[in-house]
């Protein structure tokens, strides 16, 4: 549900701790100055600062490689897929060694839905460096993606396209598609938000949804730019298929709104709180457990979790959610969405659409009963 955020926060974790960046040879002093800075916000997890530092040594030094591929990372932590594609093949045009540049530019590549550039590109990273065996284990799963890929038949619809391995679950794919067109109905209307571009669906195997997404055992969908929904357990049940599909689909309409900055609680909650109507399932949940949690506790990703801890992290998201939308309504969560999507900082973007300050609200959360 939104849970392929845990393996690309996973991934980007070794793409960073592979990022060494020597001391820099620039004859500018404040360029070194704001080329380090960069690497540190970056490694502090500070995207926009990062490019911020990056864009004003780039300013002085448009040449210079690894000011681009520092630029590229933060581009591709932002989600910036267009600008981190630009900044990384402008990095390793100039300076062909710099592995990490083909290394990032594949992952952006893959998340952007180009899968045979990202294998190319992989192809090429392990073919000079025998070595990455992280880049060798992630071009054996894109390779396999591909090859489920190019067996699957596709049912398409108004919004969504809808790929299924072969002739035999054709109806369970309609049957997505009219799931689906629901969701997209019933979910644009809270969030006054309706996709222009059609959705791609993939239904998959267990097996094969684990190979391809990485997800956590307790997954039961994952989008990443596409919904990927195992076919076997949640679409054995008409009223799962639906809950799954909408969550996954609520996921869209918000990387719509803000490709970025959102935090993981506010994510998940829309989708939990949006995926059938009804969160009794989530008192309930809530009602267990020992004592409150903060939600600034559930800023990032739910994949790290185990099973108990990642329904209770659902549970206290899809409340909080429900309560921002029966007081503030969909209009004003769309348009909270949207400023964070544009860089506006979380707590001021929450203090003008909900007209109350974030610690305010987890203050009035905390104390309902």
């Amino acid at each position: 549900m939104g849970r392929f955020r845990a393996f690309a926060l996973a991934l980007l974790a070794l793409l960073l701790a592979a990022l060494t960046a020597p001391a820099s040879a620039q004859v500018d002093p404040k360029t070194a100055l704001l080329e380090k800075a960069g690497w540190d916000a970056l490694r502090a997890g500070q995207a926009r600062a990062a490019a911020d530092d990056f864009r004003q040594a780039l300013d002085a030094d448009p040449q210079n490689a690894r000011l681009l591929l520092g630029a590229g990372t933060a581009a591709f932590l932002e989600r910036r897929d267009a600008d981190a594609k630009d900044a990384l093949q402008r990095a390793f045009s100039l300076d062909p060694t710099l592995i990490d540049a083909e290394r990032v530019l594949g992952q952006v590549l893959h998340r952007s839905g180009d899968l045979q550039g990202a294998i190319r590109t992989y192809e090429a990273l392990t073919t000079a460096s025998p070595g990455e065996a992280e880049a060798r284990a992630t071009l054996s799963r894109w390779r396999r993606e591909a090859e489920i890929a190019d067996r699957m038949q596709q049912a398409v619809g108004n919004h969504f396209t809808v790929s299924f391995d072969g002739p035999a679950e054709a109806a369970l794919a309609a049957e997505a598609l009219d799931s689906l067109d629901r969701a997209y109905w019933r979910i644009g209307s809270v969030l006054t938000t309706y996709p222009n571009e059609p959705i791609p669906v993939v239904l998959y195997t267990t097996e094969q949804f684990r190979d391809v997404t990485r997800s956590p055992g307790w997954a039961a969908g994952a989008f990443d730019g596409t919904i990927r929904v195992p076919m076997r357990g949640a679409l054995d049940d008409a009223k799962e298929l639906d809950r799954v599909l909408a969550h996954e689909f609520t996921h869209a309409v918000v990387r719509l709104l803000a490709p970025r900055n959102v935090p993981t609680w506010l994510n998940e909650g829309l989708a939990s709180a949006l995926e059938t109507g009804e969160v009794g399932w989530a008192e309930q949940q809530v009602a267990r457990a020992q004592g409150p949690i903060p939600l600034s506790a559930l800023s990032g990703s739910f994949g790290r979790l185990n099973g108990d801890q990642a329904a209770l992290a659902y549970a206290l998201s899809a409340l909080a959610v429900r309560r921002l939308l029966q007081d503030n309504g969909g209009f004003a969560v769309a348009n909270l969405l949207r400023d964070l999507g544009e860089g506006t900082d979380f707590d001021t973007a929450f203090e003008h659409r909900m007209l109350q300050s974030f610690a305010d609200f987890q203050s009035t959360l905390a104390r309902t009963p």
